[in-house]
């Protein structure tokens, strides 16, 4: 998932002959794969220290919790990975890492209440689309 700049959304309207329109538009997105997998590639090639990687996750994390209050979520929760492909320090790896975290839920943390809770799974669309948008925009910010 990208960022809505880097591969805006494309619609036609569902009213007489689209199949032009849908052609066209297809066309259009294709040529920016290209642009994409380079983006990918600087990425990868983007080491982060340690605490560039923590302060990634802190920032990732207040896209995602903005009105939790700090230190319900820590960054080091949100960095261990889940895979054996996403384990180590470049930029791509990082954004994955979180990405997964953020976006799967079942990171433990601490309620208001002081009580043990799991985070939840993002399901909506809405939700989903925004958040990811914003963390690649995040992640493309630290490759430059």
């Amino acid at each position: 998932m990208v960022s809505v700049g880097v591969l805006p959304a494309w619609r036609a309207l569902h009213r007489g002959d689209v199949v032009d329109q849908v052609v066209q538009g297809a066309l259009e997105m294709s040529e920016r794969f290209g642009a994409l997998g380079t983006m990918v590639e600087r990425m990868e090639h983007t080491q982060l220290e340690e605490p560039e990687r923590l302060e990634f996750a802190a920032q990732a994390i207040a896209l995602r919790f903005p009105k939790d209050r700090p230190g319900t979520v820590t960054p080091s929760d949100v960095l261990k990975p889940r895979r054996p492909e996403d384990e180590g320090n470049d930029l791509w790896r990082t954004y994955n890492v979180l990405q997964e975290a953020l976006m799967r839920g079942g990171i433990v943390r601490r309620s208001a209440t002081n009580r043990l809770t799991r985070t939840r799974r993002i399901t909506g669309i809405r939700q989903d689309l925004g958040l990811n948008s914003a963390l690649w925009d995040l992640a493309m910010a630290r490759a430059e």
